[in-house]
């Protein structure tokens, strides 16, 4: 008889990425401590040897989201290591858009706080005071958090278009532009003209946030100026 091929171990580590992998197939909602211990080859109960709760679960899921996002090295030149920073983080939110919605509720772990801990030095090292670093970090998170859960709201293509919906909504309702004239107008000349694509509206919005820092920072630097 050929011996059974032998089941790979389960560790907290495995668990927390096998949970990941149903949460991106099927979002949060899909995702049970029964499932996942399914999913494992193991009973419910033996689960709780690797995580103690779903939340703990959750903890591990969105710290492991942390360690694919950029994170600034020493040496890095803040604005372009905000750049970057921005665009990989809503290319993981993308990828995990569940991620999005626990990140209010979690206890940070070490991979995040290791995160958060290199954008507050690169941008020290910069010369930006701790106040100013944490509006930089709030408006950027916000921005860059909250394009993301746009992005999976709406009804988008590939390419990020938003065309196709929005000729949807204009061929049901012949009456929009008496309706909803600056929404007719909108539509007409910046949505569905060629080459329009709502994504591309996140650079746009991203340089002019660190255009203010910029220009926040040289504020700060010549306010520190005049008073030494």
């Amino acid at each position: 008889m050929p011996r059974p091929e032998p089941r790979e171990p389960v560790t907290r580590d495995r668990a927390i990425r096998v949970a990941m992998r149903l949460a991106d197939a099927g979002g949060l909602e899909s995702l049970s401590m029964r499932k996942l211990a399914a999913e494992l080859g193991i009973e419910a109960m033996s689960l709780y040897y690797h995580v103690r709760s779903k939340s703990d679960l959750l903890d591990g899921m969105l710290d492991v989201v942390y360690t694919e996002y950029s994170t600034p090295r020493a040496g890095d030149e803040w604005r372009q290591a905000m750049h970057d920073r921005a665009h990989s983080t809503r290319a993981v939110l993308a990828r995990h858009p569940w991620a999005i919605t626990i990140k209010a509720r979690t206890t940070p772990g070490p991979a995040t706080l290791g995160h958060l801990d290199a954008v507050i030095g690169c941008l020290r090292e910069a010369g930006f005071s701790m106040p100013l670093i944490g509006h930089a970090m709030s408006l950027l998170d916000s921005y860059v958090q909250g394009f993301a859960q746009q992005e999976v709201s709406l009804p988008l293509d590939p390419s990020g278009d938003i065309g196709i919906a929005t000729e949807e909504i204009m061929a049901q309702q012949a009456q929009m532009a008496q309706a909803f004239p600056h929404l007719a107008d909108m539509a007409a000349e910046l949505i569905l003209a060629p080459g329009y694509a709502y994504g591309n509206e996140f650079d746009y919005g991203l340089e002019l946030l660190l255009d203010g820092l910029a220009a926040a920072h040289a504020q700060d630097r010549r306010t520190a100026d005049r008073q030494d």
